[in-house]
């Protein structure tokens, strides 16, 4: 979706984090053992694992959760194997979305996330037929109260974000998979916790949602989606005019 619309949602489920705080633990407690599976348990020497865990003491996730996650990961906890998957659907009135999961459960994700598209007003599509439309890239939102614009390109510029968008209300900051870690680190370096922190899909082609009733469909679709237990983050090629969202979020 565009960085406007982004933020737009981004502020609109704010009001419910601390209501979905246990999904976020488990989300983040799911990629920390990715994680520490697939590069060890030394954050110094894992610079996702480092990265992840900054996100998790910035959620208030408590130490043992994160201990836990990461021995589950190295092995030295017993417990269930846990999977990424990527689904893409179609909701109202055609957007695209690709859905990221961690799972223990292929089947019962599958099931969850076919019935919320259905019950939502759209439909999963086979593997590929949404992806070619996306690209994977670091993204950050931050208000504009948290960092004047000049400080904010040259610490961006400085670790290697590809680019810097200066929108109404707040920056995105948009880099390169492989610099994602660097500019996380730099953030939380500099106390700055910005209010989205995510290797996202980013659309190179966006679908304008005018009429304020598929807008309200596409944005609750989206919800429900990242409401289930094994939902990671939600992409969508959907562009809504700020007037429409404000209108939508009031």
């Amino acid at each position: 979706m565009s960085g406007h619309s982004k933020w737009a949602t981004t502020k609109r489920h704010k009001a419910a984090v601390d209501a979905k705080r246990g999904k976020i633990f488990s989300v983040i407690s799911k990629e920390i053992t990715l994680a520490a599976r697939d590069g060890g348990k030394d954050p110094e020497f894992n610079p996702r694992l480092r990265t992840l865990i900054i996100k998790a003491k910035q959620s208030n996730m408590p130490a043992d959760n994160i201990d836990r996650a990461v021995k589950k990961g190295t092995g030295e906890l017993g417990g269930i194997t846990i999977e990424e998957m990527l689904y893409e659907g179609y909701g109202p009135g055609g957007v695209g979305l690709i859905v990221e999961v961690t799972t223990d459960n292929k089947n019962r994700s599958a099931s969850e996330i076919r019935s919320t598209f259905s019950k939502g007003g759209g439909n999963l599509a086979g593997a590929g037929a949404l992806a070619f439309n996306f690209k994977r890239k670091g993204q950050f939102l931050l208000a504009k109260d948290k960092m004047d614009e000049d400080a904010l390109t040259e610490l961006a510029l400085e670790n290697d974000a590809e680019d810097v968008l200066v929108e109404k209300e707040h920056y995105e900051v948009i880099c390169e998979t492989g610099q994602y870690d660097k500019l996380a680190g730099a953030f939380s370096n500099a106390d700055i916790i910005p209010d989205s922190s995510e290797l996202a899909y980013l659309p190179e082609n966006l679908i304008a949602v005018t009429d304020e009733d598929v807008a309200r469909k596409v944005l609750k679709l989206i919800e429900n989606l990242e409401d289930l237990e094994d939902v990671k983050a939600v992409h969508g090629n959907y562009d809504m005019d700020e007037a429409l969202l404000e209108a939508i979020n009031s």
